[in-house]
């Protein structure tokens, strides 16, 4: 059994998540974080000394930590050639588009736009740096979308880790009240990703509870 310890509403918990229904893995998930608290309680240092989520745990192996590192090692033990190959140079040409999305595209997007957006108060939002991030985000995003005019899925022809990675941002992108950049490739690929049920299950969901109250 899977155990994760992570608020659904975390855009790292909902890639995770997703990877673990793509996956058709068994899990149990306790909600930390946030709302919820518990990342400053004695027992939750013990699972990540650096207080954040998600934290995984696969039965009775140690307590794993940093998105990336326990995606890769759920796409090593459990997936299959297609998600998470065993050759070399396939699996390199996979992560480097699942590294090259956490580094520009999630970094660049949940901080600098949708915090902004959502998670600071009206009065506080400064337009300006918005429509900076934005425009710096788009630009990460045309490299995408040369890509996707000659594969459905960020690294090929099929649903990969790249694409955990990578396309778990874009149900907010879409969302949230921006003026976004002609990018048809990246919208039709977001539309495809909105037809797997994982997918709609755990990063499609509302981030409500995240909304600054002023």
């Amino acid at each position: 059994m899977i155990t994760v310890w992570g608020r659904t509403t975390s855009s790292n918990v909902q890639a995770l998540m997703w990877c673990i229904a793509e996956l058709g893995l068994d899990f149990e998930r306790h909600d930390v974080g946030h709302d919820h608290g518990g990342l400053d309680t004695p027992e939750f240092g013990i699972l990540n000394p650096n207080r954040t989520i998600p934290v995984l745990r696969d039965g009775d192996g140690p307590a794993l930590w940093e998105t990336g590192a326990i995606l890769r090692y759920l796409a090593t033990k459990y997936g299959s050639e297609v998600f998470w190959p065993k050759d070399l140079a396939a699996r390199t040409e996979i992560d480097r588009w699942a590294e090259w999305s956490k580094i520009n595209v999630a970094l660049g997007f949940t901080a600098p736009v949708f915090w902004r957006v959502v998670r600071t108060p009206m009065a506080q939002r400064d337009p300006d740096a918005i429509a900076a991030a934005v425009i710096s985000l788009e630009d990460k995003f045309r490299i995408a979308e040369k890509q996707l005019h000659h594969h459905p899925f960020l690294a090929g022809d099929h649903l990969t880790l790249a694409d955990i990675q990578f396309g778990h941002v874009l149900y907010r992108y879409y969302d949230i009240d921006i003026h976004r950049a002609n990018l048809p490739a990246l919208h039709a690929y977001y539309l495809r990703l909105s037809e797997r049920q994982a997918f709609r299950d755990h990063v499609m969901i509302s981030y409500d509870t995240l909304r600054a109250t002023t």
